[in-house]
């Protein structure tokens, strides 16, 4: 495709991320997605939108798609069969819906405060998604109403979203907060929990908060879901408990907007750190 365009002269690309490898937190699309943004830029498949004066920038609905096939290509290489849900995430941002292999953008929905916890114990997807099957082959009449329930609370929890921009009152909180407790549990009816997700769970219940499991489950990583009038003095303490289970834990945002380009201006020190050294 590039090569339709213009030639691209030899390039050196730097990698730099917060995100944890293997932790099924999506970094290997994350990278496939900027790779594919930065590689079509440079060849003029797609157009450089930052304009003078800007900092940040995003491309339109059609180059986004183009970014997003190629991407999806990346995931190809690198996992065989992948969802797509995961570069979808990252060239579009905010919240996706997805079921029987369609991928449906949510129009508006809010960010959301969490923290984000690995527990470094590691897990096979592809064993759990067969452990899963043999239960609902063994019990069909008791675990296909609990996928039932699963996909009522995904729709019960993409209505609440979406009414959130419009009335951001803070009544919608507890309701995600039951969403993620039902979740969670069904989650582990169906045999992806692990002792370390509930004990997470456990840890951050102590201090008012509400987890759930994040990914493939079997260990990975779990989700907290904080309040806006979540006390400070209550997320430090309950990341201090997290750590001391042997942990790793970030306090960060769920809706954030996709790939973007930045200006140089705009990136943070540890980048341009980077960047130098390079």
């Amino acid at each position: 495709v590039c090569l339709c365009f213009r030639d691209v002269p030899s390039v050196d690309i730097l990698v730099w991320s917060e995100l944890p490898t293997g932790a099924g937190l999506g970094s290997s699309a994350a990278y496939a997605v900027c790779l594919a943004a930065a590689l079509l830029t440079a060849c003029g498949a797609i157009s450089c939108p930052l304009k003078e004066g800007e900092s940040t920038a995003r491309w339109t609905e059609e180059e986004l798609t183009l970014i997003n096939s190629w991407a999806f290509q990346g995931e190809r290489v690198i996992h065989g069969n992948p969802s797509g849900v995961d570069n979808a995430v990252g060239t579009w941002g905010g919240a996706l819906r997805y079921q029987s292999g369609k991928i449906t953008p949510l129009k508006r929905v809010p960010t959301l405060r969490i923290l984000l916890t690995n527990t470094k114990v590691p897990r096979s997807t592809k064993v759990l998604v067969a452990g899963v099957k043999e239960k609902i082959l063994k019990f069909p009449a008791i675990m296909n109403p609990v996928l039932d329930s699963i996909d009522a609370i995904s729709q019960e929890c993409q209505s609440v979203l979406e009414a959130m921009p419009a009335n951001p009152s803070p009544e919608y909180y507890p309701v995600l907060e039951e969403l993620f407790d039902i979740n969670q549990h069904h989650l582990n009816v169906i045999g992806v929990g692990h002792p370390s997700l509930d004990r997470l769970c456990r840890v951050t219940a102590s201090h008012g908060l509400h987890s759930k499991l994040t990914g493939a489950g079997g260990g990975g990583c779990g989700i907290t879901l904080l309040r806006p009038d979540t006390s400070p003095l209550a997320v430090e303490a309950a990341k201090r408990d997290l750590c001391a289970c042997g942990f790793e834990c970030w306090e960060t945002n769920i809706g954030a907007p996709g790939v973007t380009l930045h200006h140089s201006s705009s990136l943070n020190a540890e980048v341009l750190h980077a960047l130098s050294e390079s």
